[in-house]
């Protein structure tokens, strides 16, 4: 490409006609959604969107204050949620930059009203698999976290957010379709047909991998649960311990796939229908608000699977009507309000010598002494007795 090509093709960045060229090629202006204000979907995905900031920045706070949340395991947890809250921010400004307002972007701030979105999104997505890559990493070493071993939560959050800037900024850097019509998506009609299909199948696979990911999880907990029933009584509830975070877990991406698979199946049929011949293309709000649900329920999946996560959410939010003077949680008949531990628990933490508390963030291995006998000093060496 000359360079007198490549400074028409940016100049274009900045003509605020090609919003308007591509829309009413694509057959996006025949709905009345770009004239007048809000609309009545935009204000209740507006809605969503408050609460999803709202959810996961009292679960952020939550691991922020709790002492016990700080540990290299919850880094991921915590960089989950912090990419799920900038979604819920980036989609509402969006929505407020959507309608009318379309019409009057120039294709650069169009862009990055997109690219916002795409890359928050892909964070989230990214940050499942970063989970699953440490835990996967963790069960095949029976190694605990080491105060030398954070390097590998910030390089795998790094690496995250890294690809999801890379993937999102594609199209500011040139994969879009000013200079091609025929090629231009009807959902994003900015975006290229190829680059849509790009992201959807990078986005696939990485969904695929975080299910072998897990399924060799499972495979190593099942393994390892036998032997502990073999080995010792009682310590099955040690292994069901580690069952109880791989179903927190399970649930987090089984709830990804179902919010995201309507809006994946859309792209999809967005890449190979031609312009104005898939109506459905048209409702592409629909299937983006179902996806957001992602974000929405993440913070809901770990306050009812984590007692701790639990009891610090709600030592937030009410300290004083749910907390009794000695920090337990006034239950009130209510069966999620259970955040206590029992005695038994308890005294069997002070057997093992190590806190085995079990959420959707963390598990520190208690039961590493069961797997491997012969590493039961190692972990008087490296955690702390309480």
């Amino acid at each position: 490409m000359s360079n007198s090509r490549v400074y028409r093709f940016f100049r274009e960045y900045q003509n605020n006609s090609v919003i308007t060229l591509h829309y009413n090629f694509t057959g996006k202006l025949g709905d009345n959604k770009y004239s007048g204000g809000l609309k009545v979907e935009a204000i209740c995905l507006l809605v969503i969107c408050v609460f999803i900031v709202f959810e996961n920045f009292v679960v952020l706070l939550a691991i922020w204050k709790n002492k016990k949340f700080h540990l290299p395991m919850y880094y991921l947890l915590g960089n989950l949620t912090l990419s799920d809250l900038l979604a819920g921010i980036a989609y509402m400004i969006n929505i407020l930059m959507s309608g009318s307002n379309t019409l009057k972007l120039t294709p650069v701030l169009w862009f990055i009203r997109e690219g916002g979105v795409f890359v928050t999104l892909a964070a989230s997505v990214i940050s499942l698999l970063a989970i699953a890559i440490e835990r996967h990493i963790t069960m095949i070493k029976l190694k605990f976290y080491q105060r030398d071993k954070k390097w590998r939560m910030f390089a795998l959050i790094a690496a995250s957010w890294a690809l999801s800037v890379f993937l999102g900024i594609l199209p500011i850097l040139g994969w879009n379709c000013i200079d091609d019509l025929e090629g231009c998506s009807t959902v994003l009609p900015l975006y290229a047909k190829s680059y849509i299909l790009f992201c959807v199948t990078v986005l696939n696979l990485i969904l695929i991998s975080i299910i072998f990911l897990y399924v060799g999880i499972y495979r190593i907990v099942k393994v390892n649960s036998q032997r502990l029933g073999n080995l010792r009584k009682g310590m099955s509830k040690k292994s069901q311990k580690y069952m109880a975070l791989l179903k927190t877990f399970t649930i987090v991406v089984g709830t990804f796939i179902v919010c995201w698979l309507p809006l994946f199946i859309l792209f999809i049929l967005d890449f190979s229908c031609k312009v104005q011949k898939c109506p459905i293309l048209y409702k592409a709000d629909y299937f983006l608000g179902i996806a957001m649900l992602n974000s929405l329920l993440n913070p809901i999946i770990y306050t009812l699977t984590s007692k701790d996560m639990r009891k610090a959410i709600l030592k937030l939010l009410c300290r004083r009507c749910l907390m009794t003077e000695d920090g337990q949680v006034n239950r009130f008949g209510i069966p999620f309000l259970d955040c206590n531990t029992s005695k038994t628990d308890k005294s069997s933490y002070r057997v093992e010598g190590i806190d085995s508390t079990v959420s959707s963030g963390n598990v520190t291995p208690s039961p590493i002494k069961a797997f491997l006998p012969n590493m039961s000093r190692l972990a008087k060496e490296t955690l702390p007795v309480p």
